[in-house]
């Protein structure tokens, strides 16, 4: 099962500040374990919200709304993508995060199955045909 780990924003990532070497160097490591693992499929950092934009939908109007967002706790400072045998695995390997503060979000991502006879084989083609295309330009 694939798992998204959504790494909560803090007062200080909001603000801009950038980790030290040290927090860096444990991050670079916990990664290199969950790599050596075969956990890790992507993972990145994310530029604080005041750097982004937020596009809202009702019906065909379509509003964008400049950051920065408040409420830093419930807004995404990065992400990983893990590859696991349960959710209980995942549950885990976040535990072994160096965070020292903050907060992670684990989600299971949806797979071809979870939509049923929704997903017609046509549908079903459709996809794999993006994530060919979509691993051959990484």
């Amino acid at each position: 099962m694939r798992v998204t780990v959504f790494v909560k924003a803090t007062e200080a990532s909001e603000a801009g500040v950038m980790p030290s070497t040290e927090e860096l160097t444990e991050m670079g490591a916990f990664n290199e374990e969950l790599v050596k693992a075969g956990v890790m499929l992507a993972g990145e950092g994310l530029r604080p919200t005041a750097r982004g934009v937020r596009v809202y939908y009702n019906g065909k109007e379509r509003k964008v709304v400049d950051g920065p967002f408040t409420e830093a706790k419930e807004v995404v400072a990065g992400f990983w993508i893990w590859q696991v045998k349960s959710m209980d695995e995942a549950i885990e390997w976040a535990k072994r995060s160096p965070f020292q503060e903050g907060q992670l979000e684990l989600r299971p991502v949806f797979e071809d199955d979870d939509f049923g006879d929704a997903l017609t084989p046509e549908l079903r083609e459709q996809e794999e045909r993006m994530r060919r295309q979509t691993e051959q330009r990484q």
